[in-house]
């Protein structure tokens, strides 16, 4: 299938079929806790959405990704973590999540962030370049689904905490 997709910024009038995407495409997701619309509301309440993009197929929306500042104890700055990234179940493994994700992290490296952090899938995250980097961790997570990707060569030691919206369960 040869899809003309649209990536562009989330809009107020994207909120509520953010939602549905969301909840649509962990649905059958058996490691999900099927938090992940709340925890997207509550990113958003925060303000804490740096960047929220939807990806559109004539004129409907059937992806999302978010990314939101995330704390490193060193004290590094501007790292963020990536997620959720969602895609209506009927376009997924097309190449939707693939685009949301490179031009977030594009919109990223553009306001000079230092990093992106992600909890996921070892074979799907590594092709963008994210790697499990020895010295950083994130609690309570295995270090082989915990990926770290350094824009400007330097790693921070220590461990990573996603923003607060993370613990939203509704």
């Amino acid at each position: 299938m040869d899809l003309k997709v649209v990536i562009r910024s989330e809009t107020d009038a994207d909120v509520s079929v953010i939602t549905k995407v969301t909840v649509a495409a962990f649905k059958t997701l058996e490691i999900s806790n099927h938090t992940e619309q709340f925890i997207i509301a509550a990113l958003r309440v925060a303000r804490a959405l740096t960047i929220s993009l939807v990806a559109e197929v004539d004129g409907r929306v059937i992806g999302h990704v978010a990314f939101s500042p995330l704390i490193m104890s060193d004290g590094t700055r501007n790292w963020y973590g990536l997620g959720p990234v969602s895609v209506l179940p009927e376009y997924q493994r097309q190449g939707i999540g693939k685009a949301l994700i490179r031009e977030g992290l594009s919109r990223l490296k553009d306001m000079n962030a230092q990093g992106c952090c992600v909890v996921g899938h070892p074979d799907y995250y590594r092709q963008f370049g994210f790697e499990n980097m020895p010295g950083i961790v994130h609690d309570g997570v295995p270090q082989e689904v915990f990926f770290s990707l350094s824009f400007h060569g330097y790693t921070p030691q220590g461990t990573v905490t996603f923003h607060e919206g993370f613990k939203a369960d509704g």
